[in-house]
């Protein structure tokens, strides 16, 4: 009789060589492993030969980084959704992608369970298991980190330890390093000297995509963009799709110090995180993406537009991603899109977007309206009824408020 199947996520680090070994000894499951590429860069040869050598019977590598950009990326970029009002997602838009891979292999391979090596105080634990729960409720999860009766490690020495004591012997490295996370919109860093908030990130050793901005060239570097409805299609006059751009903005950003955030962040979990996130070219996307839409959205558009792009930035933040809620945040967005296509130029220097203009046939700014000098369209008497009806709130509760205080000092 054949063993039942887990399906793990893998990344051939410490973490998940450790679990395979860990499924088989305490579950008696056959493991099938599954690495999903969203850009983290990491080299992919020699994962199969690793992964079966520690035990596992099979390794999907599975590339999704132009799903990932296409149907995750853009729908937080078209609604400037940034949690915080600092961290652009990098990691909370990844993970759904990679749980409904791992849903996909499971059902291929008939699993009972799905297992991660997410740690029982972070956020990527719910959004693993949220976006799984929703797409497969039948499915089993295992998290090895929550389950401390039988998972006794806690070190790399105890992990490398296990793993030389099932045969595994791997050139892993027992001391400690920052933890990062990586994949084509960012790179994020937590640990060692983050964890103390008084002291300053040892950004010499810590960034990775991208230079400090002092150490940025000192002249700047003009970059043109188009739009479609939203979404980028090129950069300096060069077609190219989602994922390309992001690539390419990501080596124009790092070049220029672009998009280095420190921040304490509220997890979701309760408790606050302190971190570091290299975004380049996600910052660089941000941007010109707002100068073009504040060309476009009328004024009650954008309001609206801001209280959504908060509350989508905190859905997907949660790990909600497949929600109803998620998708008709979407859905709004997706109409206010409509007419967001254009031309936008900005400079880069020393980790700063300076705008350098911005065109669209569907601008609603008129020039002859915002001129000082006074136009057809403009006439300014206009503007005294305007300002009578709309300061009659405050003018009435400042008559209401007299009216009180004279009638008090006429009852002394």
């Amino acid at each position: 009789m054949s063993k039942e199947k887990v399906v793990l996520a893998y990344s051939g680090g410490l973490d998940t060589t450790t679990i395979i070994p860990w499924l088989k000894e305490t579950f008696d499951y056959d493991v099938v492993c599954c690495c999903i590429n969203v850009g983290q860069a990491e080299e992919l040869d020699g994962l199969e030969e690793r992964a079966k050598y520690s035990g596992a019977s099979k390794l999907y590598i599975e590339d999704v980084i132009d799903e990932f950009c296409d149907d995750f990326i853009m729908p937080c970029l078209k609604a400037d959704a940034v949690y915080e009002n600092k961290y652009l997602l990098g990691t909370s838009m990844a993970r759904p992608v990679i749980s409904k891979k791992l849903v996909e292999i499971a059902r291929k391979e008939g699993a009972v369970a799905i297992c991660h090596g997410a740690t029982g105080k972070g956020n990527d634990q719910i959004r693993f298991e949220l976006s799984i729960k929703a797409l497969a409720p039948d499915i089993k999860i295992i998290a090895p980190w929550r389950m401390t009766d039988v998972w006794t490690l806690q070190s790399r020495d105890d992990e490398i330890a296990y793993c030389k004591a099932h045969g595994i012997d791997l050139p892993f490295d027992a001391s400690h390093s920052y933890s990062r996370d990586r994949n084509i919109w960012h790179i994020s860093h937590e640990g060692l000297e983050l964890e103390d908030p008084s002291n300053e990130p040892n950004y010499d050793d810590l960034l990775v995509m991208t230079v400090p901005p002092e150490k940025a060239p000192d002249e700047p570097e003009y970059v043109t963009m188009t739009f479609e409805q939203g979404i980028p299609t090129s950069v300096n006059g060069k077609s190219m799709k989602v994922s390309e751009i992001i690539e390419t903005l990501n080596e124009l950003g790092g070049k220029h110090g672009i998009g280095i955030v420190d921040i304490v962040e509220n997890r979701v979990v309760g408790m606050k995180s302190r971190g570091v996130y290299e975004t380049p070219g996600g910052t660089i996307l941000m941007e010109a993406h707002k100068q073009l839409e504040e060309l476009i959205l009328d004024r009650a558009t954008l309001e609206a537009k801001k209280v959504v792009a908060n509350k989508l930035a905190e859905v997907v933040y949660e790990g909600k991603w497949f929600t109803p809620l998620r998708e008709a945040l979407s859905a709004f967005v997706d109409v206010t899109q409509r007419e967001v296509t254009g031309t936008v130029k900005f400079k880069l220097y020393k980790g700063n977007i300076i705008k350098a203009g911005t065109t669209s046939d569907y601008s609603l700014y008129s020039q002859s309206l915002a001129s000082f000098t006074t136009g057809d369209l403009y006439d300014h008497h206009d503007a005294d009824g305007f300002i009578t009806l709309f300061g009659l709130p405050l003018k009435v509760r400042a008559m209401k408020k007299l009216e009180r205080e004279n009638q008090k000092k006429n009852e002394k």
